[in-house]
């Protein structure tokens, strides 16, 4: 391993140029999934009606159908009075067709029969004889009516390509008659600790020095999250001989690598010396202008996004939500991301920082005040004490009490 007078520099990027510039093109395959198991799951190509929707033109009310032109003038005061020549009944084709002075008794979501344009609301209605209503309110054609392709028109765009299907999406496609879906492939995201003092949280006595594994089922959990499939690479030592085997493993199988590394400058080193080995084209950077975070990698080897994050958990964990969620819904096709939940407050104290870096800080949100959580980086307590964060820009010196600020909430 070269010493220190022999590493690279590399010049620390911001979160902006990282988000917008950090593009890799490696995309999961399309693979086709039951309706039923298609919640979240990214369309790999738009899905289109095959045809019309509702398909007939149908009643919005119960009521009577109508010709429109029948109801002109009536009021209160000057109601009309119009001859019932049948029912509409709920699932069943029109038995009936009304002419000039006639109407069908209508149930919500009845196939309009022949002749009508409209459907007065039975509110308006009442019954004058056995067989003949009075109408006292007026409709349009179109009235009381959702028209053949009002829901979509044969050949429409139901599902994008590239946001993940919701609840109402798979409510609309099988209202289409779709039940199955070509998605892509969830990412499979190997995630490595790496550390000579890092044991698994099964370890019952720790050692002087050791610290249980709690960056690897935190960054599995938001990876899951972020619709990949985490794989568990395991604890790898602070040696490039072990971790260069490892990676060079992972990369086969993986469609993209996420490594918690050493918190000292010596492992972190290591690990980007290895990851620089890995393939072409390389590392993209290596420092984030961050707070917290800054020690982050980013790299492309032979295709396969790496991500290099700090050992410190809290600081991994808070780079990950912004950087790697995103890399791992790229990766999976979604080019149209859910939005993260946000409430707007004001923020209970002055907030300092330094121009030309990102902060992050977690907040906790009561009766709309925003209140800073502060502790020690390594703490994962503040984490776990916040509702949110929110973000204090690269320009800005800071924020002042009672500012309005946007926090984005933890779900």
């Amino acid at each position: 391993m070269a010493g220190p007078a022999a590493r690279e520099f590399f010049t620390t990027r911001t979160v902006a140029e990282a988000r917008a510039g950090f593009r890799p093109g490696r995309r999961t395959p399309a693979e086709t999934v039951p309706l039923t198991g298609a919640l979240h799951r990214v369309p790999a190509a738009a899905v289109t009606a095959p045809h019309a929707l509702p398909g007939f033109a149908r009643s919005t009310v119960d009521g009577y159908a109508v010709r429109a032109a029948d109801t002109y003038g009536v009021s209160e005061g000057l109601p009309g009075y119009l001859e019932v020549a049948g029912a509409v009944r709920m699932g069943a084709e029109p038995g009936v067709t009304v002419g000039p002075g006639t109407v069908a008794s209508m149930p919500t979501g009845g196939v309009l029969p022949p002749g009508a344009d409209a459907v007065v609301m039975i509110e308006y209605t009442q019954e004058a004889m056995p067989g003949t209503i009075e109408v006292v309110r007026p409709v349009a054609p179109g009235d009381g009516v959702v028209r053949a392709d009002e829901d979509a028109a044969a050949g429409a765009e139901l599902a994008p390509a590239g946001r993940p299907l919701r609840a109402q999406d798979l409510g609309m496609l099988a209202a289409a008659g779709v039940t199955s879906v070509s998605v892509h492939a969830r990412p499979r995201v190997t995630v490595f600790s790496t550390g000579d003092e890092v044991v698994p949280p099964g370890t019952g006595v720790l050692r002087p020095g050791q610290v249980r594994d709690a960056s690897a089922v935190a960054l599995a959990a938001l990876v899951a999250e972020a619709g990949g499939e985490p794989v568990m690479g395991g604890i790898v030592p602070d040696d490039p001989e072990a971790l260069k085997p490892a990676l060079s493993a992972a990369l086969t199988a993986s469609d993209l690598i996420v490594i918690s590394a050493g918190s000292s400058v010596g492992a972190r080193d290591e690990t980007a010396g290895v990851v620089r080995r890995l393939g072409e084209p390389g590392i993209w950077c290596h420092g984030l202008a961050i707070k917290p975070g800054k020690p982050t990698l980013l790299a492309d080897c032979g295709g396969v996004p790496v991500i290099g994050l700090p050992g410190n958990p809290r600081s991994a964990l808070v780079v990950f939500r912004l950087l790697g969620m995103p890399l791992v819904r790229l990766v999976g096709g979604c080019t149209t991301p859910p939005p993260e939940p946000a409430v707007r407050a004001r923020l209970g104290r002055d907030l300092a920082s330094a121009a030309g870096r990102l902060d992050v800080v977690q907040v906790r949100v009561r009766d709309g005040v925003a209140t800073p959580v502060f502790g020690l980086s390594a703490l994962l307590s503040v984490l776990t004490a916040a509702d949110g964060y929110l973000i204090v820009p690269e320009e800005a010196t800071g924020l002042d009490a009672g500012a309005e600020v946007e926090v984005t909430l933890y779900r």
